[in-house]
């Protein structure tokens, strides 16, 4: 269920004083007449009134630095003298109204800074010479439903285009600034991992302790190999014990051979 327009600009403000609101959307709630807004809304500058079903524009306050002002799709037929206390509007929307005379535009002349005009979807536009008319009347219109009088269509309406591409740009500046500074922070990083002494000490380190695991390798070969070298110099001795003995059995076998002899020569002298 739609709200009253005094009650929705209540709950727009948030209970923010009047003079600090610059921007005041109240589309689609329900309202015949203007309520609950006046001229303390100092700072306007964007109102859009959209779909209220208002029939008149009576008791519309002056807003001086109101620039946009949005009625499209009411049921107004004219009255437009009570905007002529927003001097600065650049933009008015009354597309979908009731508006069927030329006369009724007569009051915009005193809007000398008005550049867009839409009523579009008015009787009004049915008008064969419908353009021409209305650029003639009102002299200070740029923009007529959105094209210029080459048909050019409108680029953008109260620079806000403008400001869109501004904050692309910046964005991308941002987005620029980022990678630069993630591109300096790779480079200091890189700065900072320089090889320094500890490292060196570390692998100095490593080093000794391979060489001191490869001279215990060593010692335990040498070990082995003394071990080796000893059972090779035990075997050697047996073997030489082994021939003397051999070599004293044969002698003892001579020795004795030659007594025998001895003896059988010292007989036969006795005989």
């Amino acid at each position: 269920m739609s709200v009253g327009l005094g009650k929705r600009i209540e709950l727009e403000m948030r209970g923010r004083p009047a003079d600090q609101i610059s921007d005041l959307n109240l589309d689609n709630c329900r309202a015949t007449k203007i309520e609950g807004l006046n001229s303390e809304f100092t700072n306007l500058q964007t109102l859009s009134l959209i779909n209220l079903g208002l029939t008149t524009l009576e008791g519309f306050p002056k807003l001086g630095k109101l620039r946009k002002l949005e009625l499209s799709d009411n049921r107004i037929s004219g009255g437009l003298n009570q905007l002529t206390g927003c001097t600065n509007l650049t933009h008015l929307s009354l597309s979908g109204n009731k508006i069927k005379d030329f006369d009724v535009l007569d009051p915009l002349k005193d809007l000398k800074d008005l550049s867009s005009l839409d009523l579009f979807n008015c009787e009004v536009t049915n008008n064969e010479q419908y353009r021409e008319k209305v650029f003639a009347k009102l002299p200070q219109i740029v923009y007529l439903d959105g094209f210029d009088r080459e048909e050019k269509e409108q680029e953008d309406v109260d620079g806000e285009e403008d400001e869109d591409d501004d904050d692309d740009e910046n964005e991308i500046d941002e987005d620029d600034d980022d990678e630069d500074e993630d591109e300096e922070e790779d480079e200091e990083d890189e700065e900072d991992f320089e090889p320094g002494e500890d490292d060196d000490d570390d692998d100095d380190q490593i080093v000794e302790a391979n060489d001191n695991d490869d001279d215990e390798d060593d010692d335990e070969d040498g070990a082995e190999d003394g071990e080796e070298d000893e059972d090779g110099e035990e075997e050697e001795d047996e073997d030489e014990e082994d021939a003397e003995g051999e070599d004293g059995e044969a002698r003892g076998v001579k020795r004795k051979h030659e007594d025998e002899e001895e003896g059988g020569e010292e007989e036969s002298e006795d005989a």
